[in-house]
């Protein structure tokens, strides 16, 4: 009699009979025969003789089945013959077509090879229970290729309308794989993208490690304070005020400069304190600002690109998680693991609710810092943020800088940033399928 199995995947049934002469299955007749024999004579002849004569029934006596097959052309058979034709691999998420989601991908099966071969030896053995339905491995959809972020990204920027500057840095804190793009009026730019942005106040993240550099990891009161309110309320006041006190009464900003430059960021400035009408104490030349390609007109004062103020954030990351990295390569036993976990807590404390934070749903830890600047007449020219998201399906750094040279109309460019931080938050916690 045939053996019939069931590869069922959630979707289809289908039923597969085979002989069992395909896996060399025999049974061992003369042997079992013998074992009869020897089991009849050990009866007494005259006891059957007498039982015979009055008409009752000798008990049946039961032989043990005596057979063979062969387990590595069944293997064989399971292989070639129903996981080649029936396992089906997962497919990934893929991006859904003018949106920051994706399209949930397909689970994948596959034939538990060992587990068939166990409940296939049973249904050979038996003469009534010959069905089997096989077991399955069950695979999850992948992430999707890192391409498809780029490329997600990219479409995002180009079907938003922005045409302004727009450059893009995201890196994964796990792989290291990074990100990293600019737009100049709508179209993308196929040169280098290390362009110079208006820092504003995300340049108060090098005035923080400038700090922590040279106070304790428990810095008074008055000090604390002031960290807080330059991180969470952009306060100027405040950051001139741990420069004057903590860095260097006359030369604090470039002090900043000086550790941003001593980190390997060479286009990370701050030439002058905040307070109106402070003077610049050094006119800075850097690779990105003396580009005659792009046009962002970035202020003397402070400036920037996405991938060094993304690189400073990884690294205040690595050295909170483990006390390495270059900040303790750099600072070592200035900047420490406890002090890097302090200035996590600070940047995590900026509740904007709008930019990257906007982009994640609502609990999600985002440590980052934004900012943009008006002009005399109140017209908001630059804009930014630079986050550490920590998300379950994994950590990473984003930096979005945002320029005009009209006017940055705030409500469509924050719903920009905000669309690029859910998709890559979207890529990192793919919705079930």
């Amino acid at each position: 009699m045939p053996v019939e199995v069931y590869y069922t995947d959630g979707t289809s049934d289908t039923a597969i009979q085979f002989s069992p002469s395909v896996v060399g299955f025999e049974m061992d007749i003369e042997a079992m025969l013998a074992a009869a024999d020897q089991e009849r004579t050990r009866q007494s002849f005259w006891v059957a003789f007498w039982e015979n004569l009055w008409g009752n029934t000798t008990t049946p006596i039961n032989i043990p089945l005596r057979a063979s097959f062969s387990e590595s052309r069944l293997r064989v058979y399971l292989q070639e013959e129903i996981a080649k034709r029936y396992d089906q691999p997962s497919s990934p998420a893929m991006p859904a077509v003018g949106t920051v989601n994706f399209i949930p991908g397909k689970e994948g099966t596959s034939l538990d090879v060992e587990q068939s071969i166990l409940f296939i030896e049973n249904a050979l053995r038996s003469p009534t229970s010959r069905t089997v339905v096989l077991p399955l491995q069950h695979t999850n959809p992948s992430r999707p290729a890192f391409q498809n972020l780029d490329t997600l990204l990219r479409q995002t920027v180009e079907i938003s309308g922005f045409d302004g500057v727009v450059g893009v840095y995201m890196l994964d804190l796990k792989t290291g794989q990074e990100i990293e793009f600019a737009y100049n009026q709508a179209e993308s730019l196929k040169l280098q993208t290390v362009i110079a942005f208006t820092a504003s106040s995300t340049i108060k993240i090098p005035i923080m490690i400038s700090v922590f550099r040279r106070v304790s990891q428990n810095p008074d009161a008055e000090t604390e304070k002031n960290l807080q309110l330059m991180i969470t309320k952009s306060d100027n006041t405040a950051s001139d005020w741990l420069m004057q006190k903590e860095l260097d009464p006359g030369r604090g900003p470039l002090t900043v400069s000086e550790d941003m430059q001593a980190l390997g960021l060479e286009n990370t400035f701050l030439a002058g304190y905040f307070a109106q009408g402070a003077p610049i104490l050094k006119v800075f030349k850097t690779p990105a600002n003396q580009r005659t390609d792009v046009i962002t007109q970035p202020d003397p004062y402070n400036q920037t690109t996405p991938s060094e103020i993304g690189e400073l954030l990884s690294d205040i990351y690595f050295c909170a998680r483990s006390g390495d990295g270059t900040l303790t390569a750099v600072f070592p036993e200035e900047i420490t693991q406890g002090k890097c976990q302090i200035m996590l807590d600070f940047l995590a404390q900026d509740k904007t609710g709008a930019l990257i934070q906007e982009g994640v749903p609502d609990g999600t830890r985002v440590a980052h810092k934004h900012g943009w600047v008006t002009d005399a007449s109140y017209v908001i020219h630059d804009m930014s943020d630079a986050a550490i998201v920590y998300t379950p399906g994994g950590n990473y750094v984003l930096a979005v800088y945002l320029y005009h040279p009209v006017q940055l109309v705030f409500d469509p460019s924050n719903k920009l940033v905000a669309d690029l931080s859910r998709a890559v938050y979207h890529f990192y916690n793919l919705p079930n399928p």
